[in-house]
């Protein structure tokens, strides 16, 4: 095997090292099946949000024909992941990282690697969900709601009553407190726990938020950045304060193989940089209120240390 090949090879490990490791240390537990039908049909009642009634306003977003990504399915999954004052409603939010997992898919192999791994961590909350409904064990708050939430209000409960809806892992707040009140959620050590697998999603998707925000960008004067330079800058203020040396080092070489930003342009169907980033910009405000949500549920209840 000559010089070149053994540098690819040693590339390669490494980058299959990084998709195994990516979402901080690696993925703990393995499950054997990927659930993609989580109740992709049910309606959850939600209320209005100014912050994302935002993302709709400006141009419209169409559908891309003959490509697997589509912006405008993210954008509507990404609008319906609010409810109520300050919930997350866990369906729409997985499948909103389904469609982020297209995106990544279409940018190469290379960073493609990293979309396994939030797959499986979105399955091992499908799976979670699943195995709640068929063995129900702990009683939710009101109305399937966290009891320690501040979506108690008069309003909120208003709109809850007419759902009667008692599933564990409906939102952020209910899997909170229903995997506290089983004992799933362990401070110290790991345990098999929705909370502790969304967190690790809730970390790399501000990752992707920061570098959707920076593709967006529109300098007045000078160049515009690669996306390569981009997503290795995002990662260095994300991700990266929680992985290993040479994960990092890892994830650098990931980068390199970042496509050029016409890739880009074609994935959201546009011509230039500034509908690039009129498309852009609804998906961050959108990724925004998700992630402002999840992380306000984590900080409630002392979460965002999770090991």
């Amino acid at each position: 095997m000559g010089v070149k090949s053994k540098a690819a090879a040693a590339i390669l490990v490494l980058l299959l090292f990084l998709g195994s490791l990516w979402l901080q240390g690696g993925l703990d537990y393995h499950w054997d099946s990927c659930l993609k039908g989580y109740n992709q049909g049910n309606n959850f009642p939600q209320l209005s949000n100014s912050s994302v009634a935002d993302v709709v306003e400006g141009p419209h977003v169409s559908v891309c024909p003959g490509q697997t990504f589509q912006v405008s399915a993210l954008l509507s999954h990404l609008l319906a992941t609010p409810a109520y004052t300050s919930d997350v409603l866990l369906q729409p939010y997985l499948s909103s990282w389904d469609e982020l997992v297209k995106f990544m898919e279409a940018l190469g192999p290379m960073v493609g690697l990293i979309s396994k791994e939030i797959e499986t961590k979105t399955s091992i909350i499908r799976q979670l969900a699943l195995l709640s409904k068929k063995n129900p064990e702990a009683e939710l708050g009101p109305y399937g709601h966290s009891l320690n939430s501040v979506d108690t209000q008069s309003e909120e409960k208003n709109h809850l009553k007419g759902s009667h809806n008692t599933d564990a892992y409906h939102s952020v707040r209910s899997m909170i407190w229903v995997e506290m009140n089983r004992g799933l959620v362990d401070f110290h050590h790991q345990t098999e726990s929705g909370c502790r697998t969304l967190l690790r999603l809730h970390r790399a998707l501000l990752w992707l938020k920061l570098f959707l925000q920076k593709l967006a960008e529109t300098p007045v004067a000078g160049r515009l950045r690669s996306p390569s330079e981009l997503c290795k800058e995002a990662y260095q203020s994300t991700l990266s304060t929680y992985h290993t040396w040479i994960v990092r080092r890892a994830a650098e070489l990931a980068f390199i193989a970042m496509p050029e930003r016409g890739i880009f342009f074609r994935l959201v169907c546009v011509q230039n940089q500034q509908e690039l980033s009129a498309v852009l910009n609804k998906v961050v405000v959108g990724i925004g209120e998700v992630y402002d949500r999840t992380q306000k549920a984590f900080e409630e209840n002392g979460m965002l240390d999770l090991p």
